[in-house]
């Protein structure tokens, strides 16, 4: 396929990517007006977050084997159709308990999304010419991400609007991707008779969700050391236990245990899990940060990120352009770990009284860093899989990169509630201010409070509590970066294949030859591993 082609086909692609991530940002500076005005908690405030980002984790695994069985078209207009029904369940809540149910739906498509979209631009481009793609991927993925604070605060502070628009004004972006979808996006259909393993499907979404409920939870509606983590924990191993055993033997898993021989594949899947840990756990609360400490308004506060979202913008263009053209990928990961890094090391050291110009400085390396590293990930583990594991792959990659995110969330959270209730406390007493006097009306014990309605000596200790907690957070965020850069350092470099994945599948299933080598380590020229699995027809 040409350039041009490939791009009218991404077109719908792109834009299903636009309306997922504005969806998401859009959201993020509103959800402090939302909490207050439906009277709900710090917890609350989490859940809104952290039950779409258990949803999309949840299901990617499924969404990904359906997109090596059936019609990845269809399924991704499908996703787009959730999402829409999703957006306007949240536009029209009228109680927390709605909204959080409403973006559960939101996620099971964003899960389509998020595994669907990877997976068909590796259909159709070679690993060689994806690097440039993925950039353009990243720009639309920074312009979502611009756009989406920016909206959000401008339809918040318009009183005749108001936050439930930023729920409506994803739906037509959707129903415009269905459409182009529809019209631009033509794959080779051949059908493949197999039964997707429902058993081991229930037993993946029932173990992970145990798990990240668990995080939601300890440390705020019970202990961490309680008979509730107990229950969960052990609950949660004993299903993915379960899962282990069931995937192990059946025809077509889910998540084929295989993969995990190859050592890039392996890698890659850790490095993703402390990104999204990293990322995700410490961003998600920085909108909360400009409005609480710094005492921003909802648009104000979009501004305020972009320093974040051009550099990674353009660490993602450039770095995707330069590896097209060399070849070379592992020098850019490694210093976008490093990078990344850094940047939340910074952060970790702001508080109440941090200027923008600095703060700018440390958001724009964070942003640079995670630029060179979040997408090369999944770029490095689909060249080095067999074609009819692309999928599975790099819904794989997907899953753990939005667990470590949900786990960051939560967790971060959790911390969150409880160093700003300390602070506060402590604010309050030295003050000589009766305890309470900073809590939102009808939000109750950790409830989210409204600075501006607060007098002059308890919005400074408020402003102060969440300087520091949100500090803290980054801080926190930081061992994980170092992980994932240790990760990345033992990825061995292998060439960028310059042929597409529905290309690399016909050659697969040509005959046997391609596959006599055998063994993780040795394969014909395309350097792919042995699998062991019979390769797939192509779908969708």
């Amino acid at each position: 396929m040409t350039d041009r082609q490939i791009l009218q086909a991404m077109s719908g692609l792109m834009a299903g990517m636009f309306v997922a991530i504005l969806a998401g940002t859009v959201v993020a500076n509103a959800l402090p007006r939302i909490i207050t005005d439906l009277g709900a908690s710090q917890s609350s405030y989490t859940w809104v977050v952290t039950s779409e980002l258990l949803a999309m984790t949840a299901t990617v695994p499924l969404w990904g084997k359906l997109s090596d069985l059936y019609d990845k078209k269809l399924l991704l207009q499908l996703s787009l159709g959730l999402f829409v029904v999703g957006s306007l369940l949240a536009g029209f809540s009228q109680g927390v308990e709605l909204l959080i149910f409403s973006r559960v739906v939101q996620g099971i498509g964003a899960g389509g999304l998020t595994a669907l979209a990877q997976i068909v631009m590796a259909a159709v481009i070679p690993p060689r010419r994806l690097g440039r793609y993925a950039g353009v991927f990243g720009a639309v993925f920074a312009v979502g991400t611009v756009a989406g604070p920016l909206i959000g605060g401008v339809l918040v502070d318009t009183s005749w609007l108001g936050w439930r628009w930023c729920f409506f004004i994803g739906v037509p972006f959707a129903l415009l991707a269905i459409v182009l979808l529809q019209r631009t996006l033509r794959l080779p259909t051949v059908r493949r008779e197999a039964r997707i393993d429902f058993l081991g499907a229930f037993l993946i979404v029932a173990g992970v969700c145990a798990l990240l409920i668990w995080t939601s939870l300890a440390g705020n509606r019970f202990d961490w050391a309680s008979w509730q983590t107990a229950a969960l924990t052990g609950g949660g191993v004993a299903l993915l236990a379960a899962a282990v055993f069931v995937e192990s033997r059946a025809a077509e898993p889910v998540v084929p245990l295989e993969i995990f021989r190859n050592r890039t594949v392996t890698l890659t899947t850790v490095a993703s899990l402390l990104v999204g840990v990293a990322m995700f756990g410490g961003t998600v609360f920085l909108s909360q940060y400009f409005q609480i400490s710094l005492g921003k308004s909802p648009t104000v506060a979009g501004l305020m990120s972009l320093p974040m979202i051009l550099g990674l913008l353009v660490s993602s263009t450039v770095a995707g352009q330069v590896i097209s053209a060399t070849g070379r990928w592992k020098r850019y990961l490694v210093a976008g770990a490093v990078v990344m890094t850094a940047g939340l090391g910074l952060l970790s050291t702001i508080d109440s009284g941090t200027g923008f110009g600095l703060l700018s400085l440390y958001m724009a390396v964070l942003g640079v860093g995670v630029g060179m590293l979040m997408q090369n990930l999944v770029l490095a583990a689909q060249n080095d899989v067999p074609a009819a594991e692309l999928g599975a792959a790099t819904s794989v990659l997907s899953f753990f990169r939005s667990m470590g995110g949900t786990i960051g969330t939560s967790v971060l959270g959790a911390i969150l509630a409880n160093r700003v209730a300390t602070e506060m406390a402590r604010g309050l007493e030295e003050a000589g201010i009766p305890a309470g006097t900073g809590r939102a009306p009808g939000g109750g014990e950790g409830g989210v409070p409204d600075v501006a309605t607060l007098p002059g000596p308890v919005r400074a200790i408020v402003e102060h509590a969440y300087g520091v907690a949100t500090a803290d957070l980054f801080l926190v965020a930081t061992p994980f970066a170092l992980l994932a850069l240790i990760a990345v350092v033992f990825l061995k470099e292998k060439p960028l294949k310059t042929t597409s994945g529905m290309e690399r599948l016909a050659e697969e299933t040509g005959g046997p030859a391609g596959r006599a080598a055998g063994g993780p380590e040795h394969r014909p020229a395309d350097g792919a591993p042995e699998s062991g699995r019979e390769p797939a027809a192509p779908v969708g």
